[in-house]
């Protein structure tokens, strides 16, 4: 039997089947099934998005995928409050940590002064930078 060709795909939704089948493998593999997805988002005067977070809750962890400030709003103590409210979300889940990734040009030192500490980095992504794995312990 030949082998079927390699080809490359931009289609979004490949991306998010393999994911969801990468998912559904994990939670087979560990017998944790149960999953909360935790998005939280802030809006200004004119309902438009200033700012959000997301992540999720799984296996007592809760992973913060992304976190973004709208550029006119930086600064203004939302990404702390938004980092807080997911850290309540988790603590109300159970989670006894929080985990991140980040690279060195981005905010490594703004998740330091809310307790999170680096876990691992891979120097050179990208070049010149790193990429940083942090995480926070969640003590009751």
């Amino acid at each position: 039997m030949s082998p079927n060709p390699i080809e490359r795909s931009s289609d979004p939704g490949v991306s998010r089947l393999l994911g969801e089948r990468v998912d559904v493998h994990n939670m087979e593999a560990t017998g944790i099934r149960e999953w909360h997805p935790l998005t939280l988002v802030v809006r200004d005067g004119d309902g438009e998005l200033a700012a959000g977070a997301d992540g999720w809750e799984w296996g007592g962890t809760c992973f913060v995928k992304s976190l973004w400030v709208r550029e006119d709003r930086r600064r203004s103590g939302l990404g702390t409050a938004l980092m807080q409210a997911m850290e309540a979300d988790a603590r109300r889940l159970g989670c006894t940590q929080m985990v991140l990734e980040t690279h060195s040009f981005q905010a490594p030192a703004f998740y330091e002064r809310l307790g999170f500490t680096r876990a691992g980095a891979v120097t050179g992504y990208p070049r010149g930078e790193a990429f940083l794995l942090m995480v926070k312990p969640l003590a009751d």
